[in-house]
């Protein structure tokens, strides 16, 4: 969590917002749990859920990264072409810049919730992003791009994906939940959106006119990813719950993963709302 909040705070002292390099790196693809892979790059998470009737993607990341996703897919013995839907957590450049893209590639439908839409269509920013103010980039704007209700399970062939509604992060925030078989045996995936109450400048969580229910949907966001059955966690920056670190000790699974990535959650509203206090 040390390298995150330092990266974080070095985004967003640069304007008009620049990725960090480190989240671009190189990574290797690898297995999660039955057909679920990590496909992302060192600091920015995708994942790919296939079964016979097509694949689905979580994620684009950024458009550098979204070369490197669309090589790891191959490079797993999967098509590009075979993706049927491109998933989305939440609305910034780094998690879906590199939409468009793999949109392209694939052919695929994309699938976000019903405020994060228009950001995805038009490439613009919504101005009542906690992050309007640090100056984002514009993205290549996406379509054909779906809305799917909150509680909404995306179904292709034998895989059943289900979106829950976890903004505050951005208003269009998803994290999303399926299950992985292998040899017999189930494990409850979670895709964990960002629960960082991190804003730009003339943003406050403890009071505003662009996004005046912020703190209490980041709030309800917190609780309800620290509720969900979880063996197997990716959130979507994997050092936010030590994928990497996980996975070369070959211990994915932890049934304590989204409690202690939602308590990290709360701890940072906490320290947001005081500092906010502060500056009364």
């Amino acid at each position: 969590m040390k390298r995150i909040a330092a990266l974080l705070s070095c985004l967003l002292a640069v304007p008009a917002l620049s990725v960090a390099a480190e989240w671009e790196g190189p990574q290797d693809p690898f297995k999660l749990y039955g057909n679920s892979y990590y496909v992302g790059t060192a600091g920015l998470s995708s994942v790919l859920i296939t079964s016979p009737a097509g694949h689905i993607l979580i994620d684009g990341a950024t458009p550098k990264a979204a070369v490197q996703i669309a090589a790891h897919i191959r490079q797993l013995g999967f098509k590009v072409e075979d993706i049927r839907y491109i998933l989305t957590s939440h609305e910034h450049f780094d998690h879906v810049g590199g939409v468009a893209e793999l949109q392209r590639l694939s052919g695929a439908t994309v699938l976000t919730s019903v405020a994060a839409k228009p950001v995805l269509e038009t490439g613009k920013t919504d101005k009542g992003d906690p992050q309007f103010g640090n100056n984002m980039p514009d993205m290549t704007p996406v379509s054909p791009v779906r809305a799917v209700r909150d509680g909404e399970s995306v179904e292709l062939g034998p895989v059943s994906i289900k979106a829950h509604y976890t903004p505050g992060h951005t208003k269009g925030g998803i994290s999303w939940t399926w299950m992985a078989f292998e040899n017999g045996r189930p494990m409850n995936m979670v895709y964990a959106d960002s629960l960082n109450a991190i804003t730009g400048p003339g943003f406050r969580y403890s009071g505003n006119t662009v996004y005046p229910h912020a703190k209490a949907d980041i709030e309800r966001s917190i609780a309800r990813v620290a509720a969900l059955p979880c063996d197997i966690l990716v959130t979507a920056h994997p050092e936010a719950n030590d994928l990497m670190e996980r996975q070369a000790k070959g211990k994915l699974a932890d049934a304590n993963a989204c409690k202690a990535y939602a308590e990290t959650g709360r701890t940072r509203l906490a320290k947001t709302l005081a500092d906010e206090a502060k500056q009364r």
